[in-house]
């Protein structure tokens, strides 16, 4: 006999587990499905470890900068061990709490495989052995993705590492070549660099965080650069040559070919949906490039299939595929609530220094149509910045000129990540530079930047 639902979630990552959750509290029974981590890549193998990996680096470099502040340390040394067991236990910790809400909440959990098996139906598998067979009139996909693996650039685990490897090594490189400048790339190359590692980032096209403001994308490159790293940006990898325990670049540029040797090579070349193996032969769910096409409610070409999350493609955020958990279990429930608004959606990189954008870049404003007022505020102008020894940074908001609607706004420097949320608040809002510039700031806080920038648009600023 199968097992009935009112709906059934395929994959428990940030996407999957809220959705259920949202399920589970508008009264529908539902069950989940995930064949390995409960908290899915985001906060196994991604977002959260990551985060905590970060966290010491930037410790190490505090430590290293300790004169500055008036303090004498002396043998400061790290064991990269520690710093990975930290990273994992914070994983399972965070895994652990995931497990305890679905209990709360009544989501019924199955440990395996899931595939579409007919209409409204869904097997589950472990280890090629049956463990369920579901049913239910919705089912939404949240399989996510994986690493993209590029021709010539297939990891082995051992030279070649992804972002798993990167994660967890066995031993700290004391060199690293990084191939891909996008958040994974940018973090793990300032992760090593900040432990000491020489690192060499590389990016196919012109300029590195290629997804943000060429402004912010430049300035992230100018203080890499000067924190030691090596960045060639215009650069393809023509192919790896590996030695017994190094790995050599052969890269290819507009003024030729070089060739750069390291202990460790990180690939990180983009991401591919999961679309394998969950039995979408023979349904109408239309797949693009190895993502899902879906509709503003999350819905696919197959009546009664839903996708959310890394699945559906850019922008591959866990945030985003929350939200999209949480549009897609109100739309079924017939709540009515609102499309995901794209521009609305932030975007975070937390290496150092840290960026954070939110809507379009100056770019794209102008490609738009739009008539712009663009504003700027460095952080040496900024009292909190300075005292915290931290003024390398900046603000940039982007407005039309003739509405005042706030277009995009992108922020480098320290504690960003956790500051362009004001700014996500102002254009889910739909404010105007008017209430944001009669919006009192703290003071002092490294958010009053925020304000001036948003006066240097309009001739007002104060502090530069």
């Amino acid at each position: 006999m199968a097992d009935s639902f009112d709906l059934i979630v395929l994959g428990g990552g940030p996407g999957g587990y809220v959705a259920a959750i949202r399920a589970a509290q508008l009264g529908m029974k539902t069950a989940l499905v995930e064949r390995e981590h409960l908290g899915g890549i985001c906060l196994n193998w991604g977002c959260i470890p990551t985060k905590a990996l970060l966290r010491s680096a930037e410790i190490n470099h505090l430590l290293h900068t300790l004169d500055a502040y008036g303090f004498a340390v002396d043998n400061i040394r790290f064991d990269i061990g520690k710093i990975v067991k930290r990273s994992r236990t914070v994983a399972g910790q965070l895994s652990g709490g995931v497990k305890h809400l679905l209990k709360k909440n009544k989501v019924t959990v199955y440990d395996g495989r899931g595939r579409l098996a007919g209409p409204g139906k869904l097997s589950v598998t472990k280890d090629g052995k049956a463990v369920a067979d579901l049913v239910a009139p919705h089912i939404i996909l949240a399989t996510g993705a994986r690493a993209r693996v590029a021709p010539g650039l297939e990891p082995d685990g051992k030279l070649v590492w992804t972002y798993k490897e990167a994660m967890v090594p066995p031993a700290m490189p004391k060199s690293l070549i990084v191939v891909g400048s996008g958040a994974i790339g940018s973090e793990f190359a300032s992760f090593y660099l900040n432990l000491g590692a020489k690192v060499t980032l590389v990016e196919v096209v012109d300029r590195i965080l290629p997804v943000e403001d060429a402004e912010i994308s430049g300035f992230v490159q100018k203080a890499f650069v000067k924190q030691g790293m090596q960045v060639i940006t215009g650069a393809k990898v023509q192919g790896l040559r590996k030695g017994p325990d190094t790995v050599t670049a052969i890269i290819e540029t507009d003024v030729g070919v070089q060739e750069i040797t390291a202990d460790r090579l990180i690939s990180a070349v983009g991401i591919v949906g999961n679309v394998e193996e969950i039995g979408l032969e023979g349904t109408g769910v239309v797949v693009d490039r190895t993502h899902v096409l879906i509709d503003a409610q999350c819905r696919t070409g197959e009546p009664g299939i839903y996708a959310i999350g890394d699945l559906t493609g850019a922008p591959w955020l866990a945030h985003k595929a929350s939200h999209e958990g949480v549009i897609c279990v109100e739309a079924i429930a017939g709540l009515h609530p609102h499309p995901l608004q794209v521009r609305n959606i932030p975007g975070c990189t937390y290496c150092r220094p840290q960026v954070a954008s939110v809507g379009l870049t100056e770019a794209a404003a102008k490609a738009a149509g739009h008539e712009l007022k663009v504003g700027r505020f460095p952080f040496i102008g900024n009292g909190k910045a300075i005292a915290m020894g931290e003024p390398e940074g900046l603000i940039k908001t982007i407005f039309d000129a003739k509405t005042g609607e706030l277009l995009g706004a992108h922020m480098v420097g320290p504690e960003v990540t956790e500051m362009i949320q004001g700014y996500t608040i102002a254009k889910t809002m739909e404010t105007t530079e008017a209430e944001l510039m009669e919006t009192v700031f703290p003071h002092p806080t490294i958010s009053e930047a925020m304000h001036e920038a948003v006066l240097d648009a309009y001739g007002r600023v104060i502090h530069i």
